[in-house]
Parts: C-alpha cells; sequence; structure tokens
C-alpha cells in the first residue's frame, strides 16, 4: 500500500531540508537590520529572500498563511502560489521575521518561519487575528485544557513534570491586556517569563521544554497555526480559542461559521500529520542562535521538523559571505 507521503500530491521527507534553505535565506537577509531600528525595512529584506528562495522548492504550494494585510506587503499575501511547480500540492504558512520589532531592536527571539502541510489541511480563521493559546510540552500535554483555570492548569503541569510549582516557568508576550494572567500565574505560585514579541519561538520553547515549561496569553492566529506544525513534531500541545478584537470582528467568523467557545486542538489547527516546519535564527534566542558574522562567512543555526516521523533537527550551516552580498549589503 502507498503511503500518503510517497504520493506525487503529498509532500515527502525531501521537502524538510529544502525548507530550510528558504529560511536561511529569509535570516541572512533579515540579519543585515538587527539594532538598525527600521522593522519595515528589515521585514522588506527578509520576505523578498524569502519569496526568491521559495520558488527553487519543489511544491505547488498556495500561501494560507501570509504576510497578510497587517504588514501591507506587496509579496507572499494570502493564495499567492509558490514554489517551482513541479512538486506535491500543498498549504503553506510563512512569516519572513517573527518578531520584527525584536530584529529592529536587537532583541533575542527573533525568527524566520515556514511551515507547509498537506493542502487543505491548515486552519482557516476567517480574518479573526488573535486567538487564545496554550502550549506545553509531551509530558503535560493529557493532562491540561484552555477551559480549566490558570491556576489548575499550572498545578497540572506541575504534576506532569514532578515539579513544585515555584519551579514552574510560564512564557507570556508582554502587554497591557495579560496583567490579570500574569496575576493569576504568580498567585498560582509560578514564575512568569516574558516576551516581547515572536510567540511562534516562545510556542516552541514550551513545546520542547526549552527554559519554559508552557506558554499562555492572546497572540495571533497566523502564529497559533504555524506553531501548531511544529508542535505536532514534539508530541506536546497547542490549543487555541478565537478572540475577535472587535463587534465586526467578531460578527465575521459567526458569518463564517465559527463557534467562538470552541477550543481548538493541535489537529483542528493542522489536521494532518503530514507537516514540517523550518525556522532559523535572526537574533539570539532560547530556541536557536542568529546570524553570525565571521571574516569571510557567516554561520546560521536552524531547526527543521516532521510531524509525520517526530523528526526534529537542529542544523548550523556556514555560508560564504560573497555569495550572499544581495542580502548582506545596501
Amino acid at each position: 500500500m502507498t503511503s500518503p507521503a510517497s504520493t506525487p500530491t503529498a509532500p515527502d521527507r525531501n521537502l524538510a531540508l529544502e525548507l530550510v534553505r528558504v529560511t536561511e535565506a529569509a535570516a541572512i537577509a533579515g540579519a543585515r537590520w538587527v539594532g538598525a531600528g527600521d522593522k519595515n525595512r528589515a521585514d522588506g529584506a527578509a520576505v523578498d529572500a524569502m519569496r526568491t528562495f521559495m520558488d527553487t522548492v519543489r511544491m505547488n504550494g498556495t500561501v494560507v498563511i501570509g504576510e497578510g494585510e497587517k504588514d501591507e506587503a506587496p509579496m507572499l499575501f494570502n493564495g499567492e502560489s509558490v514554489g517551482d511547480g513541479t512538486g506535491p500540492d500543498v498549504d503553506v504558512a510563512v512569516d519572513p521575521i517573527d518578531g520584527t520589532r525584536l530584529t529592529a531592536l536587537g532583541y533575542n527571539n527573533a525568527l524566520a518561519v515556514f511551515a507547509v502541510a498537506e493542502k487543505g489541511s491548515m486552519y482557516d480563521p476567517s480574518a479573526v487575528f488573535y486567538m487564545e493559546k496554550m502550549v506545553v510540552g509531551p509530558e503535560a500535554a493529557e493532562y491540561v485544557d484552555l477551559r480549566l483555570p490558570v491556576a489548575q492548569n499550572v498545578s497540572l503541569v506541575a504534576k506532569a513534570l514532578d515539579k513544585p510549582v515555584s519551579q514552574v516557568t510560564v512564557c507570556v508576550l508582554e502587554r497591557p491586556r495579560h496583567e490579570p494572567l500574569v496575576q493569576e500565574i504568580r498567585d498560582a505560585g509560578a514564575r512568569v517569563k516574558f516576551i516581547m514579541d515572536g510567540d511562534v519561538a516562545g510556542a516552541i520553547a514550551a513545546a520542547r521544554g526549552a527554559g519554559v515549561d508552557m506558554l499562555l496569553g492572546t497572540g495571533g492566529t497566523p502564529e497559533g497555526i504555524i506553531a501548531a506544525c511544529a508542535v505536532k513534531a514534539t508530541g506536546g500541545m497547542i490549543q487555541g480559542r478565537l478572540a475577535p478584537i472587535d463587534d465586526a470582528e467578531r460578527q465575521k467568523a459567526v458569518d463564517a461559521g465559527h463557534d467562538l467557545d470552541r477550543v481548538l486542538t493541535t489537529s483542528d489547527l493542522v489536521t494532518t500529520d503530514n507537516c514540517y516546519f523550518a525556522a532559523t535564527g535572526i537574533t539570539d534566542g532560547d530556541l536557536l542562535k542568529g546570524v553570525r558574522y565571521q571574516r569571510d562567512h557567516l554561520i546560521t543555526e536552524s531547526i527543521v521538523m516532521r510531524a509525520q516521523s517526530g523528526t526534529v533537527r537542529i542544523v548550523e550551516a556556514e555560508h560564504r559571505a560573497e555569495k550572499w552580498g544581495r542580502w548582506i549589503s545596501e
């Protein structure tokens, strides 16, 4: 019997390392603007590089999670066809820089990210840009529930990890809207680790136990769907619930048939296990090192994950600087 991964219409294992080349290019281009204070130029450079390299990937892709209207990007928009057109039919989710502000200010945890899954398998949020999220690693995946009180979920994570609540670290986006959440976490006895932006990195760190034990809070719906591709490979769990920002967005969601009380699981966000996630560090972070510059070459660190096999690879690469002149100089 032919497996889905070997059919011409489904992505196969060879796709994984092709995706890394794309995120490496975006990271190298974006890293030129680290600390330069201009997030738009950083994002524009990363978008340009990602789009250029994406056309070399053997796939017939459609962008379903792209730069979108919030970034007013001229390319990598939803519905755009990407890839060289010869490979499998796939959904594509991209964020050339998850953390443009982090890049512009030289802060940690900026990544270039790229996720691919079988066509029709990525969740369509119908222009609801935010969702409540909870992410944990495999040890706690079967115990927690977004509908439970925060203190109870924290306690369940502590029990699953066999450590006191005082040693549980929760990753939270630093936003005024999260002040009540932060107080609940601290009242439960756990620690809070703030991130300024880039909750894809935070979600994966929580799923892998890389410095944090869980992620909580409201963040971007597209980032949640991208993160789900990675979480599937770790055996961890992401849960989400749509969080419209106003009555107009709420009505759009209802008209599209969404149940706003429904808790979405990892498999709701990405329905197939035949999916991939790749990311390359732009600045140093808990997950990956950023782009480093040597005299005549650059060094990148990437992660590539394949959910079907549960394989997670860390890829360190050296790139001759002279080959990247377009991307590392004005």
